[in-house]
């Protein structure tokens, strides 16, 4: 005889990548971490790829060139596929800001027949200068660092997302809710 809960492990869950892209500062990883906790809520498996943390351990001595950001944009997106084809909702609050190591994330997703969504966190660079989480922008201004995404180093905005979050415009509970919202949609949440 079966028990309920032997039932409840054996259905296998629908993973997806959900990758938050936008300038620094401008709310990817609290937006990822409000909607982690309402995930885990309604009982998904969930895990969240902060861009930080990534760098510190798994892209530890990558620079900030364009290649080397690609480097680290490709180790996030195999990492992220492959908790996704695991059945977790990895939620990926990576800057990513060239479009080309995006597009690369996604085909890779594509190729293996994993979900994946690409979430626009539209933040104007005047707002994230004022939030300025890390000291970033002020540390630019200051001339103390350079190659600031979005100031002097360039960010490649996605064209055509699958959803864009105007941060400045509503609460991250708000921004949290309309991400559920489209996982919803798709049938991943």
């Amino acid at each position: 005889m079966t028990t309920d809960q032997e039932i409840s492990m054996s259905v296998t869950e629908t993973g997806a990548t959900v990758w938050l892209t936008g300038l620094p500062s401008a709310g990817k990883t609290t937006i990822a971490y409000e909607l982690a906790g309402r995930l885990r809520g309604d009982g998904h498996r969930v895990e969240v790829l902060d861009g930080d943390e990534i760098r510190e351990f798994l892209s530890a001595g990558l620079g900030f060139s364009r290649e080397d950001r690609h480097t680290n944009v490709q180790r996030i997106g195999f990492v992220a596929e492959l908790l996704a084809a695991n059945g977790v909702k990895a939620l990926v609050p990576v800057i990513a800001p060239y479009a080309d190591s995006r597009d690369a994330v996604r085909k890779r997703h594509r190729a293996e027949d994993t979900a994946y969504l690409e979430v626009h966190v539209a933040t104007p660079v005047e707002v994230c200068s004022v939030r300025d989480v890390k000291g970033l922008y002020a540390k630019q201004a200051a001339g103390e660092i350079s190659g600031l995404t979005g100031v002097d180093d360039p960010y490649e905005a996605p064209v055509s997302p699958d959803l864009r979050i105007e941060s400045h415009r509503q609460t991250v509970q708000e921004s949290a809710a309309a991400l559920h919202a489209l996982l919803t949609e798709r049938g991943l949440a």
